[in-house]
């Protein structure tokens, strides 16, 4: 086994076992985080997707031979990774088509060793792509956007608008990120609300919607806003932002809520470079499995208030939404959130170095720390 060989197995050891981690902690019952259920099963959701993507991306090397990550930036794969494994995905059953079925290459390879006394390095190639080709186009992985869905429908007492949580996933290709966005809007479009909500302000019992919906569950805007949620959740945006320009792009939507979950950044001894002090104490963790750091953070940002439609004899004003931005806490300002959380995933041993050098209080300050431990997570250390 060669250095990059060895370097890329440490790798996807070690972002497997984050990523495992991470699973554990989002389906505790306990977690601190995500008390509410519907948000651990949709961020649940998309790190099943991204364990599918570092499958798939460790599959491929057995027959491709460029795999790059961000090691100064986030640990995670460049964006032309998450490229060429979308275009795999849309191209495999073409490609299969061309390829013979395995028990065909392995009477070749048989063949070829009996012949040829050498072992047959383009047949494995060529089933190590099949077995790839074959596990990409049955899973979903995590695309460089992931459309919207429609996961919750529900009634606003007050306002009398049906309202939806709808969530979708990008995988921004500046910062090498995966991106989770969930978002409760209201509707006030007219004909919805009418088929929906009822006199007494409850949805109506003769309503059949199977959630989840793909898409935004109004047909009339639901590519519209398809378009827009592709082209405003790259992460320079801050989610004051977004909500801004989904409240002046839809008058008839009213988002409330917009969550994102930034997945990162990953730190991975020996692989990663983006902080000297955790590098230099991760490479002495003497289990390699043990030796990585995963940081995740939580923004909100929700509308303190509506401002009511106007309408006049010559002109008139759609109701529009007034955002919270924490301006007491000059991160909170930073980001344009109303509020955000930190959090740290790491093995014990790992951490365990860190508070030995005296450097965990200053890596983990303003950190959530949750430790990995015999197969449970430990939170509040």
């Amino acid at each position: 086994m060669n250095a990059a060989s060895d370097a890329a197995r440490r790798y996807f050891d070690a972002i497997s076992a984050a990523l495992a981690g991470l699973d554990i902690f989002l389906r505790d019952d306990r977690s601190p985080l995500y008390r509410h259920e519907t948000v651990a099963s949709i961020v649940t959701e998309y790190l099943e997707r991204l364990e599918k993507s570092f499958a798939c991306w460790e599959n491929r090397l057995a027959f491709a031979d460029t795999f790059r990550i961000s090691r100064a930036e986030s640990g995670y794969p460049v964006f032309q990774n998450v490229l060429e494994l979308e275009n795999d995905r849309k191209t495999a059953e073409e490609r299969l088509s061309a390829i013979p079925l395995p028990d065909q290459i392995r009477a070749e390879m048989a063949d070829f060793i009996l012949r040829h006394k050498a072992f047959p390095a383009a047949l494995q190639r060529s089933m190590a792509e099949r077995l790839y080709l074959e596990e990409v186009k049955e899973h979903l992985v995590f695309s460089p956007f992931v459309l919207p869905r429609t996961v919750k429908l529900s009634v606003n007492p007050k306002t009398m608008r049906p309202y939806y949580l709808v969530h979708w996933g990008v995988f921004d290709g500046a910062a090498n990120l995966p991106l989770i966005y969930m978002a409760t809007i209201e509707d006030s479009s007219s004909g919805l609300m009418s088929a929906l909500v009822t006199k007494d302000g409850t949805l109506s019992e003769h309503l059949d919607v199977p959630l989840p919906v793909e898409g935004l569950l109004n047909p009339e805007l639901a590519h519209r806003f398809d378009d827009f949620a592709e082209k405003n959740s790259a992460y320079s945006l801050s989610p004051a932002t977004i909500a801004g320009n989904l409240d002046k792009d839809f008058d008839q939507l009213h988002p409330k809520q917009l969550r994102r979950v930034v997945l990162g950044p990953f730190y991975s001894a020996g692989i990663t470079e983006h902080n000297s002090t955790v590098t230099d104490i991760l490479a002495k963790v003497r289990r390699q499995e043990n030796a990585w750091l995963l940081t995740w953070t939580v923004q909100e940002v929700f509308s303190k208030s509506e401002r009511p439609e106007r309408k006049g004899l010559w002109s008139s004003q759609p109701a529009r939404e007034e955002f919270h931005i924490n301006t007491d806490d000059l991160d909170a300002a930073r980001q344009g959130v109303s509020s955000y959380q930190k959090h740290a995933l790491i093995p014990h041993e790992a951490y365990q170095l860190l508070y030995a050098a005296k450097e965990a209080r200053k890596i983990f300050d303003g950190y959530s720390v949750h430790i990995v431990s015999n197969g449970k997570v430990i939170t509040d250390v």
